[in-house]
């Protein structure tokens, strides 16, 4: 029994890298493809918050909250994903899916990282604000 439940673990577990692999290859398809001209204005705007979000180095539900920490990581970003894989031509995609095969380093996105930085002090500026209005 303890056999079997290793070996589940295993293939859960090189399931879950493989699907990380596949997300992270798609997310560099993305990142070329929104500097393709031949996408359309708002598919390339989808695709730049998509993309900004996942190479941003902060979230906007921090990981160590338990339980939603990852929700971003496991539901947000491959939706987003999906959907933005879904408005991008196919010429286009085929394109990028090979730009996105020779890519060796990851984007990190500050600009993104900043507006979400800003996001939370406000949001923290906000409960400080009600907060004091209250007592």
């Amino acid at each position: 029994m303890e056999k079997s439940n290793t070996v589940e673990k295993e293939s859960l577990l090189s399931k879950l890298k493989r699907q990380s692999r596949i997300l992270k290859k798609q997310v560099y398809t993305l990142f070329f493809a929104y500097k393709d001209p031949r996408v359309p204005w708002y598919a390339r705007v989808f695709i730049a918050c998509v993309v900004a979000y996942a190479f941003s180095p902060i979230d906007f539900i921090p990981d160590f909250v338990p339980v939603l920490g990852y929700l971003d990581d496991l539901i947000l970003i491959p939706l987003g994903v999906s959907l933005a894989l879904k408005l991008i031509p196919v010429e286009v995609m085929e394109d990028a899916q090979k730009k996105a095969e020779l890519m060796q380093t990851k984007p990190t996105n500050w600009m993104a990282a900043g507006v979400i930085i800003f996001i939370w002090l406000l949001l923290i500026a906000l409960v400080i604000r009600y907060t004091m209005k209250i007592k």
